[in-house]
């Protein structure tokens, strides 16, 4: 009467815990590289580095997601196992930013303004509005919202969504305008 041993959980996974761990080290090098570069990017168009940290999450955000993915195919999860519950998780976030648009449009608006950059913190604006004209400094750029200062002192925190939205005159700074001159 012999024993029967059983194999142990690492003996039955051994491939799928050593694929697992060199797809995480991938992903964490991958990581580091985006950040890396995203960083580069910032310091050369001068943002600010709330800016370059928001943009280098919002790439963590996609690496995770890639790598969540490359899991499920290692782990060998069927593709309408994974489907129907991606699909319940996009269905329950759907509904809550359904519930809060603005923010995700804020959010978009914020990559927009990283990205395309019409304005930068520093120059002097005037936003088109008939209701609530503002004339003011740039001061930061975040994700939800600009920060702005009057010349009064008063500081703004206005929706990035909105800056979209509006019509927007970039004013020179005097400096700037007395650079041009003496050209």
């Amino acid at each position: 009467m012999f024993c029967k041993i059983e194999p142990t959980f690492f003996q039955i996974y051994q491939k799928e815990i050593i694929a697992t761990i060199i797809a995480v080290c991938v992903f964490i090098i991958i990581r580091m590289v985006a950040n890396s570069v995203v960083r580069g990017f910032g310091r050369k168009t001068h943002f600010s580095p709330a800016r370059t940290n928001l943009v280098m999450k919002y790439f963590d955000y996609l690496i995770s997601i890639l790598g969540i993915i490359s899991l499920f195919t290692i782990w060998g999860v069927k593709s309408e196992q994974a489907f129907i519950f991606v699909s319940s998780i996009l269905t329950v976030i759907g509904v809550a930013f359904f519930a809060q648009w603005s923010i995700l449009s804020n959010i978009t608006a914020g990559i927009i303004l990283f990205f395309s950059f019409p304005f930068r913190i520093g120059d002097r604006i005037r936003l088109m509005d008939k209701d609530f004209p503002i004339e003011a400094e740039i001061m930061d750029i975040e994700s939800f919202y600009t920060y702005l200062r009057t010349s009064d002192g008063e500081e703004i925190c206005f929706p990035n969504n909105l800056l979209l939205q509006k019509g927007i005159v970039i004013i020179k700074n005097k400096s700037k305008v007395e650079d041009e001159f003496t050209d």
